[in-house]
């Protein structure tokens, strides 16, 4: 309705616009062109009624439609709530249903109840009563027997249960026992199988290293050439390799004397090369010992890698592979490292294999247990401490560290190949003709054992045999009793185990001897 209104007044604007127009049109022009646009106002006054009436009949329409739309969506929104109130009344009725029939069925379950309450009632009463019964005649037993035994039940309740006990405890007692020395038996027996097989598995080279090196030569004239004007060529040899070069009445040879491997051997190579190019000067000297640091370095690494290749071993550190080529020119006790920790490394993976352990893990730690000796640097770090130092460093497995650190007792043992590395070490270092003493030290040894055996109250005698490997004490019988022998076994080799340094194991056997003498006569 309100579009009516708005054409209506648009009409009526028209008109009067038309008027005003055509005055001002009269007012220019003549008369019938006043006559025209008043017609023409009058035209569009009627276009404008006809608009407005078309208009105002689709409006009609539209709001009808619009109406019977609305009643009808109305009515549907009516007829889904009745069904749902429909819903929910039948709802409510079965639920109604269902709450009468459970209460009825409650009152039946309570009066069932309160029939077998009544019926347990009489069940107790009678049971007390038996109970009762029972506890008097128990009560007359007792006394009875009591009076037989004589004996209260609780002196006889007290002495049967310590009874009990000290049987109970004798029994427990051998039984542990018995299960101990199984124990120790199956598991002598089986170590002792294991360590015999993995060293007759592993067939390892025995190289003895020493402190000197003979350089051969062709003629005794190359001397005075090595030697040089006032000995300043042998000078520069030893200053620029430090070896001593040792040139006797020894016929065509020199002495190359140093305690370490590497430089000996630098020497040697440097001295292989300045007689055979002829040249020998300091300035030479100098040069050709550089080059040939520098090969011997590349040689050692070519050697680690060639280990680390042929025992299986993979994703080593490059610092490591070189370390374990350094190896090779370094010895402990006259037993050539390399040597010592490849074979230590497969006696490991053989005792790992037979035990149901990683092989691989423990070979890498049995090859890698002894880095520590070949430090580029000086420490004060014990060879074993450094070594888990140098692993851990290069990023190696936290068994690996722990076996390298404790090996020797100087870490805690974290892991179950640190003991299999313990021992393997000490089996390749410890067996015949794997490692030599100089004879003063091995003398010193052996008898510093037996002074400490002697220090303890009531030893007689303490003898070291099998090379110092066990220490056989014997114990004057009248001072020492058998419990005290087990005792002072222990506390002897407890003591050689701080105080003293030794390779492998050492044994102490306490002897006691009981003599009873009579005279017949």
């Amino acid at each position: 309705m309100d579009q009516n209104v708005m054409y209506i007044i648009i009409g009526v604007g028209a008109l009067i616009v038309g008027l005003v127009a055509g005055r001002l049109i009269f007012a220019r022009n003549t008369k019938k062109q006043v006559e025209e646009a008043e017609q023409q106002a009058q035209n569009i006054l009627k276009e404008a009624e006809l608009r407005a009436e078309t208009i105002k009949k689709e409006k009609q329409l539209e709001a009808k439609e619009r109406f019977v739309q609305l009643k009808s969506e109305y009515e549907r929104e009516v007829n889904e709530r009745n069904r749902k109130l429909g819903e929910s009344e039948n709802r409510a009725k079965q639920k109604e249903q269902s709450i009468n029939q459970k209460e009825a069925n409650l009152d039946k379950q309570v009066k069932e109840n309160e029939a077998i309450k009544e019926n347990l009632n009489r069940q107790i009463e009678v049971v007390n009563q038996k109970r009762t019964e029972l506890e008097k005649h128990q009560e007359e037993h007792i006394r009875r027997l009591e009076k037989i035994a004589g004996l209260s039940a609780e002196e006889a309740k007290t002495q049967l249960v310590e009874s009990l006990k000290a049987e109970a405890h004798s029994q427990a007692l051998t039984l542990q026992q018995e299960i101990i020395e199984d124990a120790k038996l199956k598991a002598n027996k089986e170590a002792r199988k294991i360590v015999i097989q993995s060293i007759q598995r592993t067939a390892a080279e025995v190289t003895i290293e020493n402190t000197v090196t003979v350089f051969n030569l062709e003629t005794d004239e190359i001397k005075g050439q090595i030697i040089g004007r006032e000995g300043r060529n042998i000078r520069a040899i030893e200053a620029a390799t430090g070896v001593d070069l040792i040139v006797d009445d020894t016929p065509e040879a020199i002495i190359l004397s140093s305690f370490d491997p590497l430089r000996r051997e630098v020497a040697r190579l440097s001295l292989q090369r300045l007689v055979s190019d002829g040249r020998i000067h300091p300035a030479r000297i100098e040069e050709v010992v550089e080059k040939t640091r520098r090969q011997l370095e590349e040689q050692i690494i070519e050697i680690g890698e060639r280990t680390v290749i042929e025992m299986g071993i993979h994703g080593l550190h490059k610092e490591l592979v070189r370390i374990v080529g350094k190896m090779r020119f370094r010895s402990s006790y006259g037993q050539n490292l390399l040597m010592h920790s490849r074979e230590t490394a497969n006696l490991c993976a053989i005792m790992a294999a037979e035990l149901g352990m990683n092989p691989k893990l423990a070979k890498r730690a049995g090859l890698l247990h002894d880095i520590g000796k070949v430090p580029d640097e000086e420490t004060e770090l014990t060879h074993a401490l450094l070594g888990a130092k140098l692993a851990e460093k290069y990023g190696e497995n936290p068994a690996v560290v722990n076996a390298i650190g404790a090996h020797h007792d100087e870490m805690e043992m974290q892991y179950v190949i640190s003991p299999i590395i313990q021992a393997c070490d000490a089996i390749s270092g410890a067996r015949p003709g794997a490692r030599r003493e100089i004879m003063q030290q091995y003398l010193q040894r052996i008898k510093d054992l037996e002074n400490l055996a002697l220090t303890y109250t009531g030893v007689e005698k303490a003898y070291a045999i099998q090379a110092g490997r066990e220490l056989r004490v014997i114990v004057e019988a009248d001072k020492v009793t058998d419990v005290d022998s087990d005792k002072l076994s222990f506390e002897i080799a407890q003591k050689i185990q701080t105080e003293m340094t030794y390779p492998g194991q050492i044994k102490v056997t306490v002897i006691r001897e009981k003599r009873a003498i009579n005279i017949a006569r």
